[in-house]
């Protein structure tokens, strides 16, 4: 954050240290100056208190995941429901109505009084009355219930998501499964809940993520050389070379203040030491040299599987989006394919909900060469049998057309998709072909 959007000086008399730094988290994000997970564990956030800081985060991502439906239950209480408030005084009335609706052990005079304070503190004192105003017939009101018939708009505004996506989400998986990812993306996520192994010298990372790489690792058990080529923060590379005892691996990226904090990383775990690290597009793998085994392609995506944890993306999503995304997967994952040695494999994945970031991406891609799809459910299986995941964890709606689709929610984890692909060698696309 670069600078205070308040009168710190004068805040700090009237609204406590916890309130006052969510408010300032929620202005940066809201102006694009950071992303939440980032913000909340900066030196302003971490010199408060344990107790300050639960209540910051508890905050920040509470009215990040409840916004939009924040903002539809406080419009029912402006004088104008169509006029657009300044964005200070917006961030002070949902951090008021977030603790009313949401947080029991909250004093309601606590919520209304240092919202005010902070829409004053912001440089907006004429806006006091009308903040007051709101959040006080907010507390009276009654909840309203929830209806036995909602439609597709009705429940995603309840559940904090954006109409369109909750549409989108209807049309490729249904109504009920829909329903149920914007129930999920409202939860805190929980973790390690597949896995038989967790803790120990094992790093710390998400839970589709680590799936992802221990796919990739029962996909070629006997790889020598590996690359993962969207490497960065570094979890997966390290369940790589934790599981993958003789196989040199390289781990790219194309930023290189991402690289950076990956190897530093890298260094507090002693067995990564034969991962080497690269600066590297793997658009055209320039930075990389050689064919591998394995590659691992987890590449840069829209997130909206990833909702739970990361509740800003859905403030920022446009429709032309996907698109975007897609043209640039693409051209990853086939530079990723050039350098796949015949008979190697390679795992696709994304954390995205949206076809065009998955199936059709993989679809365009495989178009242009001599590869095939290996079925994942006989490596899950094979995952389950070994060990590493926990049994009876995965039901037969995770797997489609082969590939790994699991849903917020239906699921319980986040929303991820995972193909494998295996480069064909020139005696089997001969006797696919019907030449011996």
């Amino acid at each position: 954050m670069s600078g205070w959007a308040v009168n710190n000086r004068g805040a700090s008399r009237a609204v406590s240290p916890s309130r006052l730094a969510a408010f300032e988290i929620l202005t940066a994000v809201d102006a694009g100056r950071g992303h939440s997970d980032e913000l909340l564990h900066m030196p302003r956030v971490a010199v408060l208190s344990p107790e300050d800081r639960n209540l910051t985060t508890t905050l920040v991502m509470g009215v990040l995941r409840w916004q939009i439906a924040l903002d539809a239950r406080l419009r029912e209480f402006l004088q104008r429901p169509e006029q657009r408030l300044a964005e200070p005084v917006a961030i002070a009335l949902r951090i008021g109505a977030f603790q009313l609706l949401h947080l029991d052990r909250i004093p309601a005079h606590a919520a209304l009084s240092e919202s005010v304070e902070l829409c004053r503190a912001a440089g907006h004192p004429h806006a006091t009355g009308m903040v007051n105003a709101v959040l006080r017939k907010l507390a009276a009101a009654k909840r309203p219930g929830v209806p036995i018939h909602e439609s597709v708009a009705a429940f995603a505004e309840r559940l904090g998501h954006p109409a369109w996506v909750a549409e989108r989400w209807a049309s490729a998986y249904g109504r009920e499964p829909a329903f149920k990812i914007c129930e999920a993306d409202q939860q805190e996520p929980a973790e390690g809940g597949m896995f038989a192994e967790s803790g120990g010298d094992l790093p710390q990372i998400d839970d589709g993520s680590r799936l992802v790489a221990e796919l990739a690792v029962a996909a070629m058990p006997d790889a020598k050389r590996v690359w993962d080529c969207c490497a960065a923060p570094g979890g997966k590379a390290l369940i790589l070379a934790r599981r993958l005892n003789e196989a040199a691996i390289v781990a790219s990226d194309v930023s290189a203040k991402r690289l950076a904090a990956m190897e530093a990383r890298l260094k507090r775990h002693a067995y990564a030491e034969r991962i080497m690290c690269a600066i590297s597009d793997a658009a055209d793998a320039r930075g990389v040299e050689g064919e591998f085994d394995l590659i691992l392609c987890d590449v840069p995506c829209s997130g909206t599987g990833t909702l739970a944890r990361n509740p800003e993306i859905r403030h920022r999503l446009k429709p032309e989006d996907f698109a975007r995304q897609a043209t640039r997967q693409r051209a990853i994952l086939a530079g990723a394919l050039g350098r796949l040695a015949p008979g190697g494999r390679l795992v696709y994945s994304t954390c995205s909900l949206e076809p065009e970031e998955c199936e059709q991406v993989v679809d365009a891609v495989m178009a242009e060469g001599s590869w095939r799809r290996v079925s994942v459910e006989g490596l899950m299986h094979q995952l389950s049998e070994q060990g590493v995941l926990l049994a009876d964890v995965w039901p037969g709606t995770a797997m489609r057309g082969g590939a790994l689709r699991t849903l917020p929610g239906v699921h319980g984890c986040d929303g991820f998709f995972a193909v494998v692909l295996e480069r064909v060698t020139a005696d089997r696309e001969r006797a696919m072909s019907g030449e011996i």
